[in-house]
């Protein structure tokens, strides 16, 4: 079942991550979302385990990814079949809860209507506007080079790509590129220096 009914709504923009495993993905997510965020900007953050859904070949395969371990309390609520599993704290909420589907990126913004951005590392095949981290040293071919929907490259060696190109330390500029095409304003200058508030 959809988290939410799909319908015409504004919501968070998107734009994902994409490439290969060990292309630098996490660390690109990770500082972008620092950039974006001290600029102003609410930044939510999704990490797509596609290939680790279950298949016609394997539909008993269970999911490399466990947001409780054995033995905590959520845990056993699941184990006593509870189809959703919430931990509540003044600190944060975490929600572990059965689907039927794999959702995509734009059904999982429903969860955080309040963010300005939503990056998404993976969903290499959703139509939403990506950006291909690529290293060619890992001897595997572009994920998205041809996609529709790839708007940059991040990349140290130079490419004869049809989109802009930023290196692995850009992250500045490429959160102005970023910025740029999804039309978002920051409420503080690229270099902002990080306030504490109480």
């Amino acid at each position: 079942m959809p988290l939410s009914q799909a319908g015409h709504r504004t919501g968070p923009a998107i734009m994902l991550i994409v490439g290969f495993a060990n292309s630098g993905k996490t660390q690109l997510m990770t500082r972008l979302i620092e950039v974006l965020s001290l600029r102003g900007l609410r930044v939510g953050a999704v990490k797509h385990h596609g290939h680790n859904a279950p298949s016609a070949v394997r539909p008993d395969f269970e999911p490399e990814f466990k947001m409780d371990q054995p033995g905590k309390d959520t845990w056993k609520y699941r184990q006593a079949g509870a189809k959703a599993a919430v931990i509540s704290s003044r600190f944060g909420i975490g929600m572990v809860r059965d689907v039927d589907h794999d959702h995509e990126i734009a059904e999982l913004t429903y969860l955080m209507p309040d963010m300005d951005i939503v990056l998404a590392e993976g969903y290499k095949r959703s139509d939403h506007p990506k950006i291909e981290v690529f290293r060619p040293e890992n001897g595997k071919p572009p994920a998205c080079r041809y996609n529709r929907n790839l708007i940059a490259v991040v990349s140290d060696t130079p490419l004869d790509w049809d989109v802009p190109q930023f290196g692995t330390d850009a992250a500045d500029a490429l959160a102005d590129f970023i910025l740029h095409h999804l039309k978002l304003t920051a409420s503080a200058p690229a270099g902002a220096a990080r306030t504490q508030t109480d």
